[in-house]
């Protein structure tokens, strides 16, 4: 499948491509630690089968030195041992947060709450801001047919112009 259009080569889709990434800076700027940001993003990004953010946040977690067998556990992190509790609940939170659609309830009280045992409130801020722009992120470039492989890490940071 061909993508269906260039975003970020059309006038309104550049625009918003812009200030969409410049959003994503306040995220991460934020206390949230840069590893949780990216497995939280590459976990929202399997589940939503885009090829294009698993291909950006795969290669911008190993640029900041994650490793290549947490990368790989991702998907099945309740059956790994290499995530810490604080992750963990971050993992919980983005796939909640991301299958809002197959629970009535959205988000466990459950859920929220190891989120809170491990986060202050600019993390939490900042985990529920980037589980939705992750998602967003994922609807975007799913309808447009974008395909993962040749991101190349920094790309999009490059993009907002930080």
């Amino acid at each position: 499948m061909e993508p269906r259009i260039d975003l970020f080569a059309n006038e309104i889709g550049a625009r918003f491509g812009k200030r969409f990434a410049n959003a994503g800076q306040v995220v991460e700027r934020s206390a949230l630690p840069k590893s949780t940001q990216e497995l939280v993003s590459l976990r929202a990004s399997q589940i939503n089968g885009c090829g294009w953010c698993i291909d950006m946040h795969t290669k911008e977690a190993a640029a900041a030195g994650e490793t290549q067998a947490r990368l790989h556990l991702v998907a099945a992190w309740r059956e790994s041992t290499v995530f810490t509790e604080a992750e963990r609940a971050a993992l919980a939170l983005a796939e909640e947060g991301t299958r809002l659609a197959d629970a009535a309830t959205g988000v466990s009280d459950e859920t929220w709450h190891r989120v809170r045992e491990h986060y202050d409130d600019d993390q939490v801020a900042a985990l529920v801001c980037l589980v939705a722009l992750i998602n967003a992120a994922n609807r975007l470039a799913v309808i447009v047919h974008q395909k993962g492989g040749s991101y190349e890490p920094g790309m999009f940071a490059a993009y907002a112009g930080a």
